[in-house]
């Protein structure tokens, strides 16, 4: 059996740790992979000159996946997100994130079992980074929207609800005020909905939808969002199982997927064995499974929930004592056990 190729891309600060824990994990697993190392961000910069250097893209265009660690992005100025340039590159159109509680992990919703998928439209809205200065102290920044983009990732959205026996969809916007561009929105989520007729459709106001999920997140099954609304609604609801270092994500297109940690770089504990691998694990979990390594990804999947259910290995950030490689290890002996 041929082996997998996967392109690696480390990343910044605690990325290096965390994606040589995951790859630990993988190899576990059983699964049959062979990593293509290369490097993006400001170890790239600094060695090569480049935040994405040209062997990222040929790699890339070579495996057809990647998992990618943490990478570090100025706010206010500098050189534009690696994610958003990969995105726009690769035409990853879907953003996916599967919010998920974890047994055992104290959260503010620790009666609940929450498990919400998130499609968010990943190359338009006012991502399109269309900004300019029209006069001194008057900025001007273009939301777009289109009909292709939009069929595209309610379809992907319709798609998952039917493939894993989804009750419901919910269409996030905001058409009340933005009547032509999330109207185009939603006329596209309503266009596709009536094509899956055994899956209930709703809409929610992007400011209720907050509202709602942080007050009853249990009524929400598959949430399809453009670019801006997918962007706050996701990082908001990962803090209702634990947080961004908990959650994995995904972005994905017709030829290309990436699967990444969508937590930061947290500098401050970089090179000192205390990081937290759980996010990029549970995202190479979801590409096992894009691979057709799904035995793989359940074992990985059940082992990381395994280790929280259990509570004695834990990092710090989720209120253990354990570091990187103690995590690891009792993460490798659960997918062996």
């Amino acid at each position: 059996m041929m082996a997998h190729q996967i392109t690696l891309i480390p990343g910044d600060g605690i990325g290096p740790e965390v994606a040589d824990a995951t790859a630990l994990a993988v190899a576990a697993t059983g699964a049959s992979v062979e990593w293509e190392r290369v490097d993006a961000g400001a170890r790239a910069l600094a060695e090569q000159g480049q935040l994405l250097p040209d062997d990222v893209f040929a790699s890339l265009e070579m495996t057809r996946v990647g998992l990618k660690g943490p990478t570090t992005t100025p706010i206010g100025g500098g050189h534009q997100s690696i994610n958003v340039v990969l995105r726009k590159k690769l035409g990853l159109y879907v953003n996916f994130r599967p919010v998920i509680t974890l047994p055992g992990l104290k959260t503010r919703f620790d009666d609940l079992a929450l498990d919400i998928a998130i499609f968010r439209e990943n190359t338009e809205d006012l991502y399109a980074g269309l900004e300019h200065e029209v006069v001194p102290g008057v900025v001007e920044s273009l939301k777009i929207i289109t009909e292709n983009a939009s069929l595209r990732i309610a379809r992907a959205a319709f798609q998952f609800a039917r493939r894993e026996s989804r009750k419901k969809v919910t269409a996030i916007h905001k058409a009340n005020i933005m009547k032509l561009s999330d109207g185009l929105f939603l006329k596209c989520c309503r266009q596709t909905a009536a094509q899956f007729p055994e899956i209930a459709y709703n809409e929610l106001i992007v400011d209720n939808a907050c509202m709602q999920l942080v007050m009853r997140p249990q009524i929400f099954d598959v949430l399809v969002l453009p670019n801006l609304y997918g962007d706050i609604v996701s990082d908001l609801a990962a803090g209702l199982v634990g947080g961004l270092g908990i959650v994995p994500g995904a972005n994905m297109g017709d030829h290309h997927a990436i699967f990444e940690a969508v937590h930061g770089t947290a500098p401050d504990i970089a090179g000192k064995g205390l990081a937290n691998p759980t996010a990029l694990m549970q995202s190479a979990a979801l590409m096992l499974a894009h691979i057709g390594e799904r035995d793989a990804a359940k074992r990985l999947k059940s082992a990381v929930a395994s280790v929280y259910a259990e509570g004695k290995h834990l990092t710090g950030d989720v209120g253990g004592h354990a570091g990187t490689a103690e995590f690891t290890d009792a993460v490798v002996r659960h997918i062996g056990g």
